[in-house]
């Protein structure tokens, strides 16, 4: 790593089974270096990290988010300078559930990390390793400033009739039952990126943003305020994801439990075995659509099924919103897969969505429209970038607390 990384972020993504790591300059958007540990836990763990001179890669044993967050420090070290003297001024780590407690950037002291902690009961595989990917980092950069960025903290907006489920209401209060959302930085930097790209202010439109990757989300957001979304306690609800069933009647799980499945295996069942990999025996959605290809039935089913609750989503915010300006599709199958965003729009004409099959069909990387000139609606493809935006929010509360305090 050369000089100019110094004044950058280092944003991590402490996953239950992997992490992510980024070094950004949060004024250009540059991403100096990246990495990624995989299989955590697993014998045949994984890291990649690449930087502006190439790429490392190595293979081994991790035992523990602990034990990758070390060896993330080693590779950097190794192919660069320490962290430590990287010229560093903030951490942003990337959090799953804030629950009713955070729902803006957060700086991180040991009250935070302990109330993250408490929250495991809401998030039980993403709060937990979240909370060791700070502890770890905050021993080894003590003098950098922490700040969590919480996925459910754009999603705080949501109106009641939105949030609240039809139980007792005395049980949703005594337990923080409500739909709380995920995906949510990445439905606020996508929507402000539309905006931006048809020209027109974020407060004057509404959209439907699409975030289609192993977890999959989709939301409805008024003149930038998030008004509803597919996800909820968990995410576990709404669409239909690489290993999450999405929507399943809560009678299934009932019927599941009174002929003996445990709690702990339901639990497996509907975030590990379901979804995607549950219909077809996959998860990639790559992999689906080769199995499609070669005449695989489960597999065409697993994408019918896919699609459906899609464009039942989809339906249900056009309605919600009265109309839609904008419908923006990200993450990794919303940005790479037109098979999808062409059969969830299709047969929409009449609603004033018309894809154009060329556009649509373009393997450009970069933000784009796929509707036609004479659609109604604007249809983007718009990529995500969840640690550009945890790096800004960083700096900019941390330049916000600086000026506090002085």
């Amino acid at each position: 790593m050369s000089d100019d990384t110094a004044g950058s972020v280092l944003v991590l993504n402490s996953g239950s089974s992997s992490i992510k790591f980024q070094l950004i300059q949060p004024d250009s958007g540059e991403s100096i270096a990246s990495g990624l540990i995989e299989r955590i836990g697993e014998p045949d763990g994984h890291i990649v990290y690449r930087h502006r001179t190439g790429v490392a890669e190595r293979h081994a044993s991790i035992a523990d988010h602990r034990a990758g967050l070390e060896m993330v420090l080693e590779v950097v070290a190794e192919v660069g300078r320490p962290l430590r003297e990287a010229g560093i001024v903030a951490v942003g780590h990337r959090l799953v559930h804030g629950g009713n407690v955070f729902y803006e950037p957060t700086i991180i002291d040991d009250d935070v990390v302990r109330a993250i902690s408490d929250l495991s009961s809401l998030a039980p595989l993403h709060n937990p390793a979240n909370v060791i990917g700070i502890e770890v980092a905050r021993e080894v950069l003590p003098d950098v400033p922490h700040v969590g960025v919480f996925d459910t903290a754009f999603f705080h907006t949501l109106p009641a009739a939105a949030s609240t489920y039809a139980i007792d209401r005395n049980i949703a209060k005594e337990y923080d039952i409500r739909r709380y959302g995920f995906h949510g930085t990445s439905h606020q930097y996508v929507s402000s990126c539309a905006a931006r790209f048809v020209g027109r202010e974020l407060s004057d439109i509404d959209q439907i943003v699409l975030h289609l990757g192993n977890g999959a989300s989709a939301s409805a957001i008024h003149g930038g305020r998030a008004v509803d979304t597919s996800m909820g306690l968990t995410p576990l609800e709404g669409l239909v994801m690489g290993t999450r069933s999405g929507d399943v009647d809560p009678g299934v799980l009932l019927h599941l439990h009174r002929q003996g499945l445990s709690v702990d295996r339901i639990d497996d069942l509907l975030n590990r075995q379901s979804g995607l990999r549950g219909l077809s025996g996959v998860n990639d959605f790559r992999s689906l659509l080769t199995l499609v290809g070669e005449g695989n039935t489960d597999a065409a089913l697993a994408y019918d099924v896919y699609v459906h609750r899609l464009r039942k989503y989809i339906g249900a915010y056009l309605v919600e919103l009265g109309g839609v300006d904008v419908i923006a599709f990200t993450g990794g199958v919303g940005e790479n897969n037109a098979d999808v965003r062409r059969d969830s729009l299709a047969g929409l004409e009449r609603l004033g969505m018309i894809v154009d099959e060329a556009r649509n069909s373009s393997d450009s990387r970069e933000a784009r429209r796929i509707s036609s000139d004479d659609s109604e609606v604007d249809v983007l493809v718009v990529p995500t970038n969840e640690e550009l935006a945890i790096a800004r929010a960083a700096v900019e509360l941390v330049a916000a607390e600086r000026v506090t305090d002085s």
